[in-house]
């Protein structure tokens, strides 16, 4: 089992088979793996989200 990085959790999704296929396609052109395509595609949805309504505020003991 890989070692753990800091500040990351290990999570498991249902994704749809052609979003899943679509984005491994552009983490290769971006020259990402798709764990790292996909943690920047939801890094880039909370800061939309946060920019359209307030800033998420996580409580320090979670």
């Amino acid at each position: 089992m890989p070692a753990a990085i800091p500040n990351r959790i290990a999570t498991q999704i249902r994704v749809d088979k052609t979003i899943y296929q679509k984005t491994k396609t552009i983490a290769k052109l971006e020259s990402r793996n798709t764990n790292s395509q996909i943690e920047y595609f939801i890094r880039k949805g909370v800061e939309a989200y946060e920019k359209e309504n307030t800033a998420i505020v996580i409580p320090e003991d979670e």
